[in-house]
């Protein structure tokens, strides 16, 4: 499937966040001509300056919100393919700056629609949101690509409104043009190099680090978790066959299988376990703001579209991050176990 990617013009928005540089890494891999337009990296350290791609691509440090800036970029650039990552992806993040969120996730959708719009050279346009798009209705079943739209919390809320740009772009302007394009939502998604502040596993890394115990808020919530390679393997999947055949074009579900969906309890165990050293983990609630309790999705259409299943189990996708993890603390080559796993995962 990467060998399509070879000589390909992607542009990915988000390149300096963490999906975005495991994203970059493959592609430059497989032979892309890569853009990246994005802000400074959102963490330090972080991914993007570690992964060794930033002298491969044509990195661009832009803000989304800026269409004329991303506009010149398309003129350089003439895309044929288009990956939009960037976001404020942060639901607690969104309660301390909703209208940054906004902006960001839902102008800024806007803006690189518009782009797509006014430039032809782009045949696949995939626009990455979120499972959390979704009215949670706490149900035990998984959520299907049909459900109402309304996430709850600033963050979710606008993905929402991000996918809803989306279709009307389509319906007003794409449906007549040249371009395939697709929404995918995906799960909560874990790896080795995720370095952002409130998001379980880079938690545990640090309290791995430090020798202390793992403070878990909320034990008991249900998430859809998956290696960061899972969905990233989809989109470029989705791209591909949408690029030589429009009828791929949709809204898909991307996520684990339902043995997957675990508590963050069950993670932090998991993660203890793999990690060893003793480590252990409280449970503390802090009284933070509204989050979803129950949250999974129905990928069944993305299985019979695309004949998908998944790689790594749970299990296997912590096991990985350790790997990282330990590397990374202990002075290794980071690149180097980055594109042993890319290796394993697509050719193996």
């Amino acid at each position: 499937m990467l060998e399509f990617y070879k000589g390909k013009k992607v542009l990915v928005t988000g390149h300096t966040g963490f999906k975005g540089s495991w994203l970059c890494r493959i592609l430059v891999n497989a032979g892309a001509e890569v853009t990246g337009y994005s802000l400074e990296a959102p963490t330090n350290p972080n991914l993007f300056a570690m992964c060794g791609i930033e002298d491969k691509i044509n990195s661009v440090i832009g803000d989304i919100r800026d269409r004329e800036h991303l506009m010149k970029v398309f003129d350089e650039v003439l895309p044929e393919i288009v990956i939009h990552l960037a976001a404020q992806p942060i639901v607690r993040d969104s309660y301390k700056n909703p209208v940054y969120t906004y902006e960001t996730n839902v102008m800024g959708t806007v803006n690189i629609c518009e782009c797509v719009r006014l430039h032809s050279c782009v045949k696949s346009f995939l626009n990455v949101t979120t499972d959390k798009v979704y009215e949670n209705k706490e149900w035990e079943w998984g959520y299907r690509e049909n459900e109402p739209l309304d996430g709850y919390d600033p963050y979710s809320n606008s993905k929402s409104c991000s996918e809803l740009v989306t279709h009307s772009y389509i319906n007003s302007f794409y449906c007549d043009m040249d371009v395939a394009v697709s929404t995918a939502r995906a799960g909560n998604v874990i790896g080795g190099g995720d370095f952002a502040n409130d998001r379980i596993v880079p938690d545990c890394v640090r309290a791995a680090e430090k020798k202390q115990d793992i403070i878990v808020r909320n034990p008991h919530s249900t998430r859809p978790y998956q290696h960061v390679l899972e969905p990233l393997a989809i989109y470029l999947t989705i791209a591909k066959a949408q690029y030589e055949d429009k009828k791929y074009a949709g809204f898909y579900n991307v996520g684990p299988d339902d043995r997957d969906c675990i508590t963050t309890g069950e993670l932090v165990d998991i993660f203890c376990e793999k990690w060893g050293e003793s480590l252990n983990w409280v449970n503390q609630y802090d009284g933070g703001p509204h989050e979803a309790n129950f949250l999974k999705l129905d990928c069944s259409k993305i299985k019979k579209v695309f004949g998908w299943q998944p790689r790594w189990r749970v299990e296997d996708a912590i096991e990985k991050t350790v790997e990282w993890s330990k590397m990374y603390l202990s002075g290794k080559d980071v690149c180097e176990c980055m594109d042993e796993q890319i290796e394993e995962f697509f050719y193996k």
